[in-house]
């Protein structure tokens, strides 16, 4: 897996293929659940989930948190939808009221073809604190993104996710 994630995110530039350096196949949080595609040329497509409460402007939620996700390069375009249409019955079993990942907003055209088939919702102007993976003396222990915010409605409807304009992880980010 550690691998297959290096040679997933190393062409969206070195740092980001850094994290899976050794045999580590997760960047931040460790996932709870992996579901993990694979064909004759062997990894095909990943996705992690964890449970957790974030916090939406000071409110817990239980959500289970969508991440790690990667496609080989030969099948990009082909991905992401079957791996949340594998995901949505494990998130069902349990008992999560939603999914919830980022992307960054370079990606915002990739997920939001998702949206228009009512899978999930692609919400910006969120902002996103996420604890750092590794503590460093010289560096604050967290950090603050823009990136978009993508709800996966499960158990409750989407009308249902609280409005916010500042989500904390209570943690790193998967």
């Amino acid at each position: 897996l550690a691998e297959f994630f290096r040679r997933t995110y190393g062409p969206t530039g070195a740092f980001n293929a850094k994290p899976f350096e050794g045999s580590r196949s997760w960047a931040g949080a460790r996932p709870e659940f992996r579901a993990i595609a694979y064909d004759s040329s062997g990894i095909a497509a990943h996705m992690g989930l964890l449970r957790r409460f974030i916090k939406i402007d000071g409110a817990d939620l239980l959500v289970a948190e969508l991440g790690l996700y990667g496609i080989r390069r030969d099948l990009e375009g082909l991905g992401i939808s079957s791996s949340l249409r594998v995901v949505r019955p494990v998130l069902q079993e349990l008992g999560v009221p939603f999914g919830f990942g980022t992307v960054r907003p370079a990606l915002h055209k990739h997920v939001a073809r998702l949206g228009r088939g009512g899978l999930l919702v692609v919400k910006s102007g969120i902002r996103v604190r996420s604890t750092l993976r590794d503590a460093l003396l010289d560096k604050p222990p967290t950090r603050i993104d823009d990136a978009l915010v993508v709800v996966l409605p499960v158990g409750r409807p989407i009308s249902d996710w609280p409005a916010g304009e500042m989500i904390d992880r209570n943690g790193a980010e998967l």
